[in-house]
C-alpha cells in the first residue's frame, strides 16, 4: 500500500507513528479519537499502512498502542480496542487507553479490559493522560500527553511521499536503465540487427538521482541532530522506519546504471548522422504513431471507456512525446550539418528538416484535436452518469412509499421532489450542450495519413451520442410524469392530514361546547319568560353543536375516502372517531338533561305565575277546582325541580358531571324555593280570606232568614189586618143594607 493511495485518509490524522518507544523498546503507535464520528474503516486503512512500514526485527518487540479517548465517547473507543484485536493482536503488547478525568467511570463498570485480555491477545489498561508516563517515559511522548518528544504529523507525511516517489522512480527508472543497457550490448554483438535508438527512460534520471541524494541528506541530518539529543527530535524519519541502507542500495544501482546509459548514449552519437535522420524520418512517417492516431477514433460508451480512452491517448501521446524530443534533437543535428555540410547536401538536408517539421506540427494538431474530443466525450459521459443517477434517485424517491408524519413533511418533501426534478431538467440541458460540443468536434475532426486529410467516419459516435440524450431525455419525461403523479398523491395526503386535523379541531370544539354547556348553561330563569328565551337559546346552541359534530363526521368520511383513493391501509380515523362520537353522546346526553330542566323550570314558572298573577285583585279569583290544581302542580314541579338540581348528568361510560358549581346549583334551589314560598304564603292568605268570606256569607245567610222571616210576619199581619179590614167593611155594607132596607 502506497502513501498516495491513502493520502486524504493520512492527511486526517487518525494514527501515527511519532518515533517514540516504549520501555521495552517497542514502537508507539498513537490513535488520537476526536468529537467526530470516526470512520472505522479508514481507521484500518491508516494502521494497516502505518504497520507496513517498520521492520520485522522492529514488529518483533511489539506495539504499545495509545489511544486517545479524552474527546471521544466510550463505544467508539472500545469499537477501536477490539478493532486493534483483528488488525494486530499478536503484534500489540499494550494499549493505553486514555481516558476523561471523570466522565467514563460509571461507564467502565460495563466492560473491563483486563478480564477480556485473554480473549483480546494483549493487555488494556485506563489512564489518565498526567499518569501515562508510569508506562512510557516523557521523552517518549509527544507534547499532547505532557511529553517531550517533537513530532509534525505533516512534515512526516510529505517525506513519506518523496521516500515512496523515490523508491518507486528510482526501481522503473532501473528497470528500464537495465533494459536500454542490455538491449544495446545485443545490438553490439549483432551488427545486422537495427539498434533501438528512440527507446528512451520515461523519467530523468538526474533528476532522481538528485531527489534521492536530497532525501538521504535529510535523513542523515535529522538521525544525526537526534543521535546529539538537540535539535529535531528521534521520529519515524528513522531508519528503523524507512530503511536509509535501502535509499543508498538504490542510488548506488541508479548510478551504475546511469553511467552505463550515458555510455549508451555516446555510442549512439557516433553513428551516422544522416543515416540517423533519414532512419527516425521514415519510422517517424511509417511509425506506430501516425498508424495509433489513424486507428483511434471512438469516444467510449461511458466515462469508465472514455476514462480508458483518455488514458490509452495519454500513453499515446507519452509515446508521441519522445518523437517530439527525437524531432527537437534531429532538427539541432540538421541545423548543425546545414551550418557544416556541402552545398550539394544543403537541398536535401532542408528538405529533409521541412518534411520532418511540417509532420511533427500536423501530428501535435491531431493529438490536440483527438485530446480535445476525448475530453469534451469524458465531460459529456459524464454528465450522462451524474444525469443518470440524479434520474435513478429521483426514481427511487418516486417508487418509495410515501409516509410522512404530517402536512409540514409532505410539503417538504414535495419541494425536495420539485427541486430534483429542477435539477435534472439542468443536467439534461447541460448535457445536450455538451453533446453538441462533441458532435461539432467530431465533425471537424480529421486524420493525417500519407500526406493527405482523411475524414474520420463518426456516425457511430454521434448515434450514440444522440441515442443517450434520447434516451435521458424519454427517462427524463417518464419521470415527470411519475412526479404528477406523486405531487397529486401528495397533495391528497395533505388533504387528509387536515382533514384529520380539522377532525381534530372539531372534536376540540365538541368537548369545549360540552364544557361549556356544563359550566355555563346553568340559569333557569327568573320566570317563564326567561326561561322560554333560554329555551330558545340553547336550541340554537345545540344546532352549533350538531354543525360541529356532521363537520366532524364529514372530515371523517373524507379521510375515508382519501385513504381508499391513496390505498393507505395503515392509515385509519384512528380513535378521532370513537373519541367524537363519545363527546357528542356527553353533549347529547348534557343537552337532554338541560331541556328537560327547563322545560320543569318553565312549567314550574308558569304554575307559580298563574297563581301569583291571577290571585291578584286585579284578575279575580280562581274557580276551586283549577286553583287546588296549580298549587299542586306547583308544589310538584317545583319539588322535582329541586331533585333533579341535585342529580348528576350520567352519561354513557357510567361517568358523571354536575352543572356548574355547587353554588350555582344551591343559588338555583334557593330562588325556587323562595318562589314556592311565595306561592304557598299567596295560598295561606287566599285561605284566610276564604274563611272570613265563609262567617260573611253565614251571617248574611241567618240575617237573611231572620229578614224573612220578620216579612213573612208582617205579610200576616197585614193578611190578618186585612181580613179584619174586609170583615168591618163587610158589617158596614152589611148595616147599610139594613139600613136601606129599613129606610
Amino acid at each position: 500500500m502506497e502513501a498516495t493511495n491513502i493520502l486524504p485518509i493520512l492527511k486526517k490524522r487518525l494514527a501515527f507513528l511519532s518515533g517514540g518507544k516504549d520501555r521495552r523498546s517497542g514502537l508507539i503507535l498513537t490513535i488520537p479519537l476526536c468529537t467526530e464520528q470516526t470512520s472505522m474503516e479508514e481507521l484500518s486503512s491508516t494502521l494497516d499502512y502505518l504497520l507496513g512500514i517498520p521492520s520485522d526485527k522492529c514488529k518483533a518487540r511489539g506495539f504499545t498502542v495509545i489511544v486517545d479517548g479524552r474527546k471521544s465517547q466510550w463505544n467508539i473507543v472500545k469499537t477501536v480496542v477490539l478493532m486493534l484485536q483483528n488488525v494486530i493482536p499478536a503484534e500489540v503488547s499494550l494499549v493505553c487507553v486514555v481516558k476523561p478525568d471523570e466522565f467514563w467511570d460509571k461507564k467502565v463498570t460495563h466492560f473491563c479490559f483486563w478480564k477480556e485480555k485473554d480473549r483480546l491477545g494483549f493487555e488494556v489498561i485506563l489512564v489518565s493522560a498526567n499518569k501515562l508516563t508510569r508506562y512510557i517515559e516523557p521523552c517518549q511522548l509527544t507534547d499532547e500527553f505532557g511529553g517531550s518528544l517533537v513530532y509534525d504529523h505533516m512534515d512526516w507525511v510529505n517525506k513519506r511521499l518523496v521516500f515512496e516517489k523515490f523508491t518507486k522512480e528510482s526501481t522503473s527508472l532501473l528497470d528500464e536503465l537495465v533494459v536500454i543497457n542490455e538491449s544495446e550490448k545485443s545490438n553490439q554483438l549483432d551488427k545486422e540487427r537495427p539498434p533501438d535508438c528512440n527507446f528512451l527512460p520515461s523519467l530523468d534520471p538526474e533528476t532522481v538521482l538528485q531527489t534521492g541524494h536530497e532525501l538521504l541528506s535529510e535523513l542523515q541530518q535529522r538521525r544525526f541532530n537526534g543521535s546529539e539529543g538537540g535539535g529535531v527530535a528521534w521520529s519515524p524519519m528513522d531508519d528503523e522506519l524507512l530503511a536509509q541502507p535501502q535509499v543508498m542500495k538504490l542510488l548506488d544501482s541508479l548510478r551504475e546504471q546511469y553511467t552505463k546509459y550515458q555510455e549508451v548514449c555516446r555510442q549512439r552519437s557516433k553513428r551516422s548522422q544522416l543515416e540517423e535522420i533519414q532512419t527516425k524520418v521514415v519510422n517517424w512517417l511509417e511509425g506506430p504513431g501516425t498508424e495509433q492516431l489513424r486507428t483511434q477514433w471512438g469516444i467510449g460508451d461511458s466515462i469508465r471507456a472514455s476514462q480508458a480512452l483518455q488514458q490509452k491517448h495519454e500513453e499515446m501521446e507519452s509515446q508521441h512525446s519522445e518523437w517530439f524530443a527525437v524531432y527537437v534533437e534531429l532538427n539541432q543535428q540538421i541545423a548543425a550539418l546545414l551550418s557544416a555540410g556541402d552545398e550539394e547536401d544543403l537541398v536535401e538536408l532542408k528538405g529533409l528538416q521541412q518534411q520532418l517539421s511540417d509532420v511533427c506540427y500536423r501530428q501535435a494538431s491531431q493529438l490536440e484535436s483527438r485530446q480535445n474530443v476525448l475530453q469534451s466525450a469524458h465531460e459529456f459521459h459524464g454528465t450522462a452518469q451524474d444525469l443518470s443517477q440524479q434520474l435513478d434517485g429521483l426514481l427511487g424517491m418516486l417508487c418509495a412509499d410515501v409516509a410522512p408524519t404530517d402536512g409540514a413533511a409532505i410539503q417538504q418533501t414535495l419541494k425536495h421532489l420539485e427541486e430534483k426534478l429542477k435539477s435534472v431538467e439542468g443536467s439534461l440541458a447541460g448535457l445536450r450542450e455538451k453533446g453538441q460540443v462533441v458532435m461539432d468536434q467530431m465533425s471537424n475532426q480529421t486524420t493525417w495519413s500519407y500526406g493527405k486529410d482523411v475524414p474520420i467516419e463518426n456516425k457511430e459516435n454521434i448515434d450514440h451520442i444522440q441515442g443517450v440524450m434520447e434516451d435521458m431525455q424519454l427517462r427524463k419525461q417518464r419521470c415527470e410524469d411519475m412526479v404528477d403523479v406523486r405531487r397529486l398523491k401528495m397533495l391528497q395526503m395533505v388533504q387528509l392530514f387536515k382533514c384529520e386535523e380539522d377532525a381534530s379541531q372539531a372534536v376540540e370544539w365538541l368537548g369545549e361546547l360540552l364544557d361549556a354547556l356544563l359550566k355555563t348553561h346553568i340559569r333557569l330563569g327568573d320566570d317563564a319568560q326567561e326561561t322560554k328565551v333560554l329555551l330558545e337559546k340553547h336550541k340554537k346552541f345545540v344546532d352549533v353543536a350538531q354543525s360541529t359534530y356532521d363537520y366532524g363526521r364529514q372530515l371523517l368520511q373524507a379521510t375515508v375516502v382519501l385513504c381508499q383513493s391513496l390505498r393507505c391501509t395503515t392509515r385509519s380515523s384512528g380513535d378521532t372517531l370513537p373519541r367524537l362520537n363519545r363527546v357528542w353522546k356527553q353533549f347529547t346526553v348534557t343537552s337532554e338533561e338541560r331541556v328537560h330542566r327547563l322545560e320543569m323550570a318553565c312549567s314550574f314558572h308558569t304554575a307559580a305565575e298563574k297563581v301569583l298573577v291571577q290571585t291578584s285583585p286585579e284578575q279575580g279569583d280562581l274557580p276551586v277546582e283549577l286553583e287546588q290544581e296549580t298549587y299542586e302542580e306547583v308544589e310538584t314541579v317545583g319539588k322535582a325541580l329541586l331533585d333533579r338540581l341535585t342529580v348528576p348528568v350520567i352519561f354513557p361510560d357510567g361517568s358523571e358531571q354536575y352543572f356548574g358549581s355547587p353554588g350555582d346549583m344551591a343559588s338555583s334551589a334557593v330562588h325556587i324555593r323562595d318562589k314556592m314560598k311565595l306561592v304557598e304564603d299567596r295560598k295561606l292568605t287566599l285561605h284566610e280570606e276564604d274563611e272570613e268570606d265563609v262567617e260573611q256569607l253565614q251571617y248574611d245567610q241567618i240575617h237573611d232568614q231572620d229578614k224573612e222571616l220578620q216579612d213573612d210576619e208582617e205579610l200576616q199581619d197585614d193578611q190578618e189586618l186585612q181580613e179584619v179590614d174586609k170583615e168591618l167593611q163587610d158589617g158596614d155594607e152589611l148595616e147599610l143594607e139594613t139600613d136601606t132596607q129599613k129606610s
